[in-house]
């Protein structure tokens, strides 16, 4: 088979490293790619977004299945897109259609979805610029913190946690106003859920699932998660304290409740649904739904996957995805991102990076980098992702840790404590 993977992060990255070990993989392209992507397969220059050029390639390298890594083309429409195309249509596109990726595109849209199923998630309301003083209101009678989400997809920015109303009520109106530009012309207030998050990943091609290994991802800059909200500073897999008492109201309150879902509202869905869980009192609530594959938590799940993953993309595009069954490694995952100096704000691209032939026991996989004449160089806030294997996630992580200090660029920063509230 020729396989197109459209997206040039660590995410995708992964994704080429186990379709090319697969035997049913002939030609792997990648758009754009990155630096480190190249090694298995050939990197195409071109957007996602640039619907047309996909289609030309698509055509061009007589590609026989498309995996969309990240979320804008689905929500774009890119599965309709393929679909719709005469030329196109027979080429099987992973990922669901624009109506199914409003589960992530919207955060009103999601809400609803659960809330005709009764899956646990927190209360809500949504308001709009004409709502504004409502909402205002609103937030004037609750206790911190306040939870203000923009209803769109806003590039992992658009969710603000605030233990001040004063400063909820600011940043509210700043939001309706265009902070986030139309992400944020609807505002979902949610109620606050304190516990501890997860996050569950589910195949399914609309009738079937199946549920791939369970992660847990950082998101905050500092140390003992401390500092501002990023894509993602590292990851762990499996999550300890998800039992099988825990994963089974996950799979009876909600994964088989989002599938029949979808089936229900006839959202035509053939992709991976990543499920974003709080644990509260033991009871599992839903945070958010993704309608792709999260990063950095890709770097620990497919390495622990042992299945042939083109077989069971090839399953999920022709509806056997119900025969298939999910093989796991016993060994935990750990990954580390190296990020650059300044990151989640402003930050300087273009660094040397140096020590790559330094590395062992680790996987590495490019996030922000490009190749630049027989040198790597940064290219993006998340630069590199490094995973280990151990016989649990501490001695994994001793090992990306090790390997992360190899690793060296200008102002390079990682965090050394994933993994450290477990």
């Amino acid at each position: 088979m020729n396989i197109l993977i459209l997206g040039g992060g660590g995410r995708e990255h992964t994704f080429a490293w186990k379709i090319n070990q697969s035997p049913r993989c002939k030609n792997l392209y990648i758009a754009p790619g990155n630096a480190g992507t190249k090694a298995h397969g050939t990197n195409v220059d071109i957007s996602p977004m640039d619907f047309e050029a996909v289609k030309k390639l698509a055509i061009d390298k007589d590609i026989n299945m498309v995996i969309v890594g990240p979320e804008a083309p689905l929500v774009a429409g890119i599965y309709d897109f393929f679909k719709n195309d005469a030329a196109l249509q027979a080429i099987p596109v992973i990922g669901p259609s624009a109506k199914g990726a409003q589960l992530e595109g919207s955060k009103a849209f999601s809400k609803a979805f659960m809330a005709k199923r009764n899956i646990p998630t927190a209360g809500y309301r949504e308001f709009t610029q004409a709502t504004l003083q409502e909402g205002l209101d609103y937030i004037e009678q609750l206790t911190p913190p306040v939870v203000l989400k923009a209803d769109g997809l806003a590039a992992g920015k658009g969710v603000l946690i605030l233990n001040d109303v004063a400063k909820a009520k600011m940043e509210f109106s700043a939001m309706l106003d265009g902070k986030f530009g139309a992400a944020s012309e609807k505002v979902v207030i949610e109620d606050f859920l304190d516990g501890i998050e997860f996050s569950v990943f589910v195949l399914t091609d609309g009738k079937d699932y199946q549920v791939l290994p369970i992660a847990k991802d950082y998101k905050r800059i500092g140390e003992g998660d401390t500092g501002l909200n990023t894509g993602g500073m590292g990851a762990v897999s499996p999550v300890p304290f998800v039992d099988e008492v825990l994963m089974q109201k996950v799979t009876d309150r909600i994964i088989i409740p989002t599938v029949k879902g979808l089936a229900e509202d006839e959202l035509d869905y053939k992709g991976f649904v990543f499920i974003g869980l709080i644990r509260v009192d033991n009871e599992p609530y839903v945070i958010e739904y993704n309608c792709r594959m999260g990063d950095p938590e890709t770097e620990v799940v497919l390495p622990r996957l042992e299945n042939d993953l083109v077989e069971l993309l090839v399953a999920l595009a022709e509806g056997r995805l119900g025969e298939q069954t999910i093989q796991i490694s016993e060994k935990a995952a750990t990954t580390i991102m190296l990020v650059s100096g300044g990151y989640p704000e402003a930050y300087e691209k273009g660094k040397v990076m140096t020590g790559f032939e330094k590395v062992t026991d680790s996987l590495l996989f490019h996030a922000g980098t490009k190749q630049v004449n027989d040198k790597v160089v940064t290219n993006g806030g998340r630069v590199l992702a490094l995973t280990s294997f151990g016989k649990d996630f501490k001695a994994a992580l001793a090992l990306s840790n090790k390997n992360a200090a190899l690793i060296d660029f200008d102002k390079k920063n990682y965090r050394t404590d994933i993994g450290f509230d477990l």
